[in-house]
């Protein structure tokens, strides 16, 4: 009795699996399936949860502020250093700026387009609303004083003119200006200063309404940036058919774009005898039939960065 004893006990000891650990092997082996199917469901019901709630449209929002913030930090330190540059150099006699670049940076930059050859530039009211002075530069990178000689706050568009004495008078604008409503679905695209370069973008019409069913505006499926505002927007043609004046944060690549009948109205409304030159809106196009980079290297030196200070 003893040794049987003794041999069942060296079995037990043995065998290291106890009956609870027997139970739970035996269950898992029944309902692994079900836990990972269930796992799996628990997992999709967390991540529609975050779709739902918005979650990656924040993470969205928030990498787009914050690309506006490193923009902004890096217009304020351009700003710090020429003023750092102006301080040291205060008491000089010479003239410290240089023939392509004779005015400092400004405070803002958007974007204008040429009127007419003689100097009138279009761009938003919102780009030079309480500005003390304004600039604008070229593709090649000449600037020149201008002033605001129109607004239509109602539309969000102002009249520019070049005053600076340095100005030349350019080639005929190449492109026209559109009084029809644009086609929906039809190509689109436009060239504006988001940075110290020209930026082209390209897209579509996708709504005959702006924001909120306005009707002032096209809505255009368009990548833009805050500095693309007073950009123009040009159909296949080069027809110049609205002009960039905000975006919809909520949806990606969707701006808005002044219709350009409504400038049109604004120009006409500017008293003729409050001019110093003619400004007569160009009705010839030279972009028709070329390609869209063809059209491109024509239009660019009649697009502008505004700078307002």
């Amino acid at each position: 009795m003893d040794s049987v004893f003794s041999e069942q006990n060296v079995l037990n000891s043995n065998n290291t699996d106890t009956a609870p650990t027997v139970a739970v092997k035996k269950l898992w082996q029944k309902y692994k399936y079900t836990a990972l199917v269930a796992a799996s469901v628990a997992l999709v019901a967390v991540f529609s949860t975050l779709w739902m709630s918005g979650f990656y449209d924040n993470v969205k929002e928030t990498s787009y502020q914050y690309s506006l913030l490193k923009r902004d930090m890096n217009t304020i330190k351009k700003n710090v250093n020429a003023q750092n540059v102006a301080i040291r150099n205060i008491n000089n006699s010479t003239d410290n700026t240089d023939s392509n670049h004779p005015y400092p940076e400004g405070t803002y930059g958007a974007t204008g387009f040429a009127l007419t050859s003689n100097g009138f530039i279009a761009t938003n009211y919102h780009v030079v609303r309480e500005s003390d002075s304004v600039y604008v530069q070229n593709s090649k990178g000449e600037s020149y004083k201008a002033k605001v000689i129109y607004i239509d706050p109602s539309y969000d568009l102002a009249v520019l003119e070049i005053i600076d004495p340095s100005f030349a008078k350019t080639a005929a604008v190449p492109y026209t200006f559109k009084e029809e409503t644009a086609d929906l679905g039809q190509d689109v695209y436009t060239i504006g200063y988001p940075r110290e370069e020209a930026v082209y973008g390209s897209g579509y019409l996708s709504s005959n309404t702006g924001f909120g069913g306005d009707t002032v505006s096209y809505q255009v499926t368009i990548p833009v940036n805050p500095g693309n505002s007073g950009g123009p927007v040009l159909d296949n043609n080069g027809n110049v058919i609205g002009i960039i004046s905000g975006k919809q944060t909520e949806t990606d690549g969707a701006a808005f774009a002044i219709k350009t009948n409504y400038l049109l109205q604004s120009i006409k409304a500017i008293p003729q005898d409050s001019l110093s030159k003619s400004l007569v809106i160009n009705k010839r196009n030279s972009l028709s039939g070329l390609s869209r980079t063809n059209q491109i290297k024509k239009i660019q030196d009649y697009i502008y960065i505004v700078k307002v200070f």
